[in-house]
């Protein structure tokens, strides 16, 4: 029935038990059709949903991440001191999946979703729906529709800047910023952070240096590989992510370039690695655990009836190791 309405299982299964969150009109709808069709509830299945455990959807762009898997165990660790189980889903960075994936948390009819975009998602009317329909969703990271839903972001802007500042305060003076698509108001803010450092140092800003396409390793090596053959190569670079971070460090290493002395580099990352690498990673830290926990708290309040729409900042910590600074001695 879903199929011929062109709407989803969750949508007929709100129609079917005249649910406010669904509207007349189309309760209507779903109603005939059921009766057309010599539709009849299972009682048994009924039964055992009334006695399922409470369970929470998250949908995560790219769960092998070291960022995703700490966002993720914050999330299940304070899901389940509130008796909650958590359900995961990898959309890998690509719309549909995503929505696929969020149509299947809905069918499961778990009480509430937290969500990051994945990085092809302009259309957000399968998030809209989710709103229509009352369903209690949260965005981290990666979000959209501020007037519907809350969220729990990064400073990611200030980071940047104090991160881009240090570079230009430890030698750096052609300094670019790799990043991913710019719809995504993530990659918008940290860029934004980057180029305030460089507005306020009266550092002309070379469009050239600024590269804003895929989060994916193999588009970043070789944008990177391409900035340092030409001959007003970057003396450093801002990566905007893990991924990123890391094909940049690579490219640096295959391009034969010492780091930081010919190309500094820092990061946005918390993954355990960088500072394991040699040279040791300078990065941006994000406090992921912090953030599933801040996120998974909004949503049972959320679920437990509180319709206020939050938004939530969670600070991010610049920690310099050795990739950065070209000038040995300075701060």
């Amino acid at each position: 029935m879903a199929k011929e309405l062109g709407v989803s299982i969750a949508t007929v299964s709100r129609a079917l038990r005249s649910s406010p969150e669904i509207g007349k009109e189309m309760q209507q709808r779903v109603k005939e059709l059921a009766r057309a069709r010599n539709y009849r509830p299972n009682p048994f299945a009924q039964s055992l949903r009334r006695e399922a455990p409470k369970i929470i959807g998250v949908v995560v762009p790219n769960l092998v991440t070291h960022h995703y898997a700490a966002v993720l165990d914050g999330i299940e660790d304070e899901a389940s001191r509130a008796g909650y189980s958590v359900i995961s889903a990898n959309s890998h960075e690509d719309f549909q999946t995503e929505a696929k994936a969020l149509d299947n948390l809905i069918s499961m009819h778990v009480e509430g979703i937290i969500a990051c975009l994945a990085q092809d998602t302009t259309d957000y009317s399968h998030f809209e729906e989710i709103a229509d329909m009352g369903i209690p969703l949260v965005f981290f990271g990666r979000t959209c529709l501020p007037d519907k839903f809350s969220s729990v972001m990064a400073n990611g802007d200030e980071a940047a800047q104090q991160a881009t500042q240090h570079l230009i305060d430890t030698g750096s003076k052609r300094i670019a910023f790799i990043g991913g698509p710019n719809h995504l108001d993530m990659v918008r803010r940290r860029k934004h952070g980057y180029l305030e450092a460089l507005r306020e140092n009266h550092i002309a800003i070379d469009r050239n240096l600024v590269a804003c396409g895929k989060i994916d390793f193999g588009w970043a090596m070789q944008t990177v590989a391409d900035l340092l053959s030409r001959d007003d190569r970057p003396d450093a670079i801002l990566a905007f992510n893990d991924i990123i971070t890391f094909a940049a460090f690579n490219a640096i290493k295959q391009a034969g370039l010492r780091i930081p002395d010919d190309v500094a580099l820092i990061g946005f990352t918390d993954d355990v690695h960088a500072a394991y690498v040699t040279p040791r990673m300078s990065v941006i830290e994000d406090q992921a655990y912090l953030m599933g926990t801040t996120a998974c708290r909004l949503l049972l309040k959320n679920i437990e009836g509180d319709r206020t729409i939050y938004k939530k900042i969670v600070p991010q910590k610049l920690v310099i190791r050795e990739t950065s600074a070209k000038e040995r001695g300075l701060p």
